[in-house]
């Protein structure tokens, strides 16, 4: 079927479909009537154009796509006019086709962004959310933490471009140990953990390059590799981690420069990188002369009964393969964005250069915040107390869903915020997950995760963001109610 016919055939289900909807009713997401309707992105972007042309539905860039209210300037009779004081909306249908892309539209690569942000309605207990609670984090070392940081002299000057030598300095220390490979003069520092895996991707890789990642893993990796115009290539993950004879074969198939990971307590599914694997990946990367690009984004998130934990992988590696992300974001605040990537050689220099072509820097006060803040007393004892309450809940999420949901919850280490869940056969995670949220309860599918299909039906459930141990355990009851309702149809 020619690409016109497919266009012509949805324009026509959608006008009769658009028909029946009372004025202002928002239509069915992009992605939704791709699925509905077996046809690519470019074929609904301008089916929806057409109806545009013909006044039936307004497209409002960021909110979705509205049945039209049937305004007329004209005499006829029985024509409905405009409330007075009511300016008639423009057109904005034009931007359909010059937004499209053979890519598809930006926003279903940020949909699962935006999920993992979303804030739920006060009676909706969130089993969602990567940010701890507001009781688990530090506020008032920071409000002090930022109020010297603004009486230093010079903190409303401009940084230098790769940060203070000070706090770079600490990063440093603080990934690779003071006897590691890792110098000041090796670290970038960024506007968060997002920033830096998009600085990563855009340097490392050139358009069009496939990227190797672990399957399943974090979304907001997914979306950066995409959004940078590179294909994701998925490499299965099981309890210690990457699998690195899969790997060292995706590495020759696809002739990849760029494995994303994340070697301690993985997102979703909070596996630990083992020992022999650590170095191997180390090893199949140099042969094959390709980065491995560390996220690091847990080390903080230990909890209270963990054993020691592994050194990052940038502190074993003096060839300059590995490119080290860290943040402090999750651990101390969503708004203090500030993270930092190490890297050594040509790498460290592509690094700089787009990243002071993407923001120039980062903002000089929150710099001196965080060096304020991590120099502080306060933030040990703030990392110990977090630790502790991280556990406590985890005990509390475990013990849980052995009463109520056995089976479901395979291996999990004592790090991260997050326990990944396997559902039973013939469960769909999304019609899951939306009858969870009407049931009070916000979860995440595990769809999302996958670069390709999923093997299995999962769901990840983080019991940081809750308001207690008691809140996550409510929270998993009433999951439990919503799985019966779902399974029995």
């Amino acid at each position: 079927m020619s690409e016109r016919s497919s266009v012509t055939e949805l324009a026509d289900s959608l006008r009769r479909e658009v028909e029946r909807y009372p004025e202002g009713r928002k239509l069915p997401s992009s992605r939704a009537l791709m699925e509905r309707h077996q046809v690519s992105p470019g074929t609904v972007s301008r089916a929806i154009a057409v109806l545009a042309a013909e006044g039936l539905v307004i497209s409002r860039p960021g909110a979705g796509v509205f049945r039209a209210a049937a305004f007329t300037t004209g005499p006829a009779a029985g024509a409905r006019r405009a409330p007075a004081g009511t300016a008639r909306p423009g057109d904005l249908s034009w931007q359909e086709i010059a937004l499209s892309s053979e890519t598809g539209p930006r926003d279903l690569l940020a949909a699962p962004v935006f999920a993992t942000l979303r804030v739920p309605p006060p009676d909706v207990i969130d089993l969602n959310s990567g940010y701890p609670h507001s009781s688990l984090l530090p506020e008032r070392l920071l409000a002090a933490a930022l109020a010297r940081a603004g009486r230093r002299p010079g903190a409303w000057e401009r940084p230098p471009t790769d940060g203070l030598t000070e706090l770079r300095g600490w990063f440093a220390r603080d990934i690779g140990g003071h006897d590691g490979p890792i110098a000041t003069g090796d670290v970038l520092l960024t506007s968060g953990g997002q920033s830096g895996l998009t600085v990563a991707m855009r340097s490392l890789a050139a358009p069009g390059a496939p990227v190797l990642v672990e399957s399943p893993t974090y979304p907001g990796i997914l979306a950066v590799v995409r959004a940078a115009g590179l294909r994701p290539v998925p490499v299965p993950v099981d309890a210690d981690g990457v699998r690195t004879d899969l790997l060292a074969e995706a590495f020759e198939a696809t002739r990849a420069r760029v494995f994303v990971c994340q070697p301690l307590f993985q997102n979703p599914t909070g596996a630990v990188l083992s020992p022999e694997r650590r170095a191997e990946v180390l090893r199949i990367a140099r042969a094959a002369g390709a980065f491995v690009v560390e996220d690091d984004f847990s080390r903080l998130l230990v909890h209270a009964d963990a054993p020691a934990l592994p050194r990052p992988l940038a502190a074993d590696d003096r060839d300059g393969v590995v490119v080290h992300l860290r943040s402090l974001t999750k651990a101390a605040s969503p708004n203090l964005r500030v993270g930092a990537l190490t890297a050594r050689g040509p790498a460290l220099a592509r690094l700089r250069a787009t990243q002071v072509v993407d923001s120039f820097f980062v903002p000089r006060p929150l710099q001196e915040a965080t060096l304020e803040l991590v120099a502080d007393p306060g933030w040990a004892r703030h990392l110990r107390a977090l630790g502790t309450e991280l556990r406590n809940r985890r005990t509390a999420a475990v013990a849980a869903l052995h009463r109520e949901l056995p089976g479901v919850l395979g291996s999990y280490r004592p790090g991260g915020y997050h326990l990944w869940l396997r559902l039973p056969e013939g469960v769909d995670d999304g019609v899951l997950t939306a009858a969870a949220v009407r049931a009070g309860v916000q979860v995440t599918p595990g769809r999302p995760y996958h670069a390709a299909e999923p093997p299995a039906a999962n769901l990840r459930l983080s019991y940081a963001a809750a308001e207690n141990s008691a809140q996550v355990v409510e929270g998993i009851h009433r999951l439990r109610a919503v799985l019966d309702e779902v399974a029995t149809g």
